[in-house]
């Protein structure tokens, strides 16, 4: 954000769902995943969401820079203990 004028540019800017339309506005999303048999959260990632139906885009920098963190490169933040429930 340009603190002169308060604009914003966004990666996003423009774009639409490629499912239903919807415009894509930027967000910061938790994502969870798989990883050498255990589950790992990543906060605070940049995504395009879409406003209609809330599909996630990612650019593909982020990808990237996640694969890296989680796949060893990087030290955890913290961890958590997360109770599991069987149905």
């Amino acid at each position: 954000m340009n603190p002169n004028n308060m604009e914003t540019t966004s990666f996003w800017q423009g774009e639409t769902c490629e499912y239903c339309g919807g415009q894509i506005i930027e967000k910061r999303v938790t994502l969870h995943r798989k990883v050498k048999g255990e589950y790992v959260l990543i906060e605070n990632v940049p995504a395009g969401v879409c406003a209609e139906c809330g599909t996630r885009y990612f650019a593909a920098n982020v990808l990237k820079t996640i694969e890296e963190s989680v796949r060893g490169r990087k030290q955890a933040d913290r961890k958590v203990v997360v109770p599991v429930y069987a149905f």
